[in-house]
């Protein structure tokens, strides 16, 4: 009977779940008795993964996060410390998650447990002092987008591109196809509106952008709304948030399935994150919002070393899409910047083909990547 190999994992955001589960696949193709242990959503546990908490509880956004969740995060991360010593796993994988995760990896690798680092933490953006961490952290950190490789390099990381999973996930979804399978008009004009997959973005969002659909509703009879949920529980928090009183026949709630519905649309309306890239990555023009405290924002705003938000934009050679943070979040901003876009002109078809480069540069056989450098990265150690 082969030895198990087995692996140390952690994806405390619904994002980096699906990250996890789609790579995990991948390495259960060539070691079939591969052994899960850490914290993961539905996608890794469909794998076998039993998570030691449920996600939501580890996902901290903003200074009104850090209070209520911190403590309990914490507990949570040095029981994984005890238990990953007490019985090693071949290779720690943290997905995502740096302030999470770089602390862990930190101590795990510190005991001799070799650590790879999935998705790199925005340090060419702002917070660039974590590049020290990093470099303390990890033995390889596995990057998504090519001008990370560079950055890494250049600081004397270990680091590899490998694409990303959703491009080649996506490249074979259509817009028509996605509307026959979500029961569509084939020919109506929709806006997918995605106001976030974390508690704190749902707070901040979900009142502008039922605002904006408000009024988008009021000045175009023909078109209609899409709102993708990641999960029951932010669905049901955007339902406590907000009213759809009058909009039940124009706007859909949707369980998952963004990627289709984004993919459906003529247009998407979405909070910075995860959304924008998978926006650009089925060619779906886009405006981009972001809400987080005042304090937050101003904190973030001392340590950005960029203005630009949203990853299509830092892929482009130049930015085109809006962005509308904090105060500029507003119903009288964005209405018209959606509406700009589903009159179809040239900032429209500049927009897309943007978006097709990018699809073409991220499509890459990446879960498969990342499974080459796992195996490389345990057998050094």
């Amino acid at each position: 009977m082969p030895p198990r190999f087995r692996l140390g994992v952690v994806a405390a955001e619904p994002s980096g779940d699906r990250l996890g589960g789609g790579l995990v696949s991948a390495l259960l193709e060539r070691e079939p008795s591969l052994e899960l242990w850490g914290i993961g959503g539905p996608e890794l546990g469909a794998l076998g993964l039993e998570s030691v908490c449920d996600i939501h509880d580890l996902s901290i956004m903003g200074v009104e996060d850090l209070f209520r969740k911190l403590p309990n995060a914490l507990k949570v991360r040095k029981g994984l410390i005890q238990d990953f010593r007490r019985n090693p796993p071949d290779l720690f994988l943290g997905i995502d998650s740096p302030d999470f995760n770089l602390n862990l990896e930190r101590r795990l690798r510190k005991s001799g447990i070799p650590v790879v680092h999935l998705v790199s933490p925005t340090v060419w953006a702002w917070r660039s002092y974590r590049v020290k961490k990093i470099a303390k952290a990890v033995d390889r950190i596995l990057v998504l987008f090519p001008f990370e490789e560079d950055f890494y390099r250049r600081h004397g990381i270990r680091a590899t591109f490998v694409g990303h999973p959703a491009a080649r996930e996506t490249a074979g979804l259509s817009k028509i196809a996605c509307r026959k399978l979500l029961n569509l008009d084939l020919d109506g004009k929709i806006l997918s509106v995605l106001p976030g997959s974390r508690e704190s973005e749902i707070r901040h969002l979900s009142a502008p952008f039922v605002a904006s659909i408000r009024a988008l509703a009021e000045t175009d009879p023909n078109l209609s709304f899409l709102i993708p949920f990641a999960s029951d529980r932010i669905k049901e928090q955007f339902l406590g948030l907000v009213s759809l009183e009058g909009l039940t026949t124009r706007v859909q709630l949707v369980n998952g399935n963004a990627r289709e519905c984004l993919s459906a649309s003529d247009a998407a309306l979405l909070a910075s994150g995860t959304a924008a890239l998978e926006a650009a990555l089925v060619g779906c023009p886009m405006v981009v919002a972001y809400r987080v405290s005042g304090l937050s924002y101003r904190i973030a705003t001392a340590l950005a070393s960029t203005r630009t938000v949203s990853m299509p934009n830092h892929l482009m050679p130049t930015p085109l899409v809006p962005e509308f943070l904090q105060q500029d979040a507003t119903k009288e901003n964005l209405v018209p910047a959606v509406q700009r876009l589903l009159a179809e002109g040239l900032d429209t078809k500049r927009m897309r083909d943007a978006l097709v480069a990018i699809q073409r540069t991220l499509n890459l056989d990446t879960n498969n990547r990342i499974v080459d450098a796992i195996l490389d990265t345990a057998q050094r150690s």
